[in-house]
């Protein structure tokens, strides 16, 4: 693996043979962290976003995973 800063950006160079999956992981990882660091969201807000996604999916999809009584 080389690392190399220019002035505009910073350059990977990485082993033909490495595994795609796990170097797909760590781009989507790197590209989440960027996104982030320009939020400007609390914790609590993101906590309480992601608690009302998650009932919602829930409510939506609540037939598919428990029968009926």
């Amino acid at each position: 693996m080389v690392l190399e800063r220019t002035a505009n950006e910073v350059i990977i160079r990485l082993p033909g043979n490495i595994n795609w999956e796990e170097l797909e992981l760590m781009l989507k990882f790197i590209r989440y962290r960027e996104r982030v660091a320009k939020s400007k969201a609390k914790q609590e807000d993101i906590d309480r976003l992601a608690s009302d996604v998650n009932k919602q999916w829930w409510a939506e999809n609540k037939h598919r995973f428990v029968k009926p009584e």
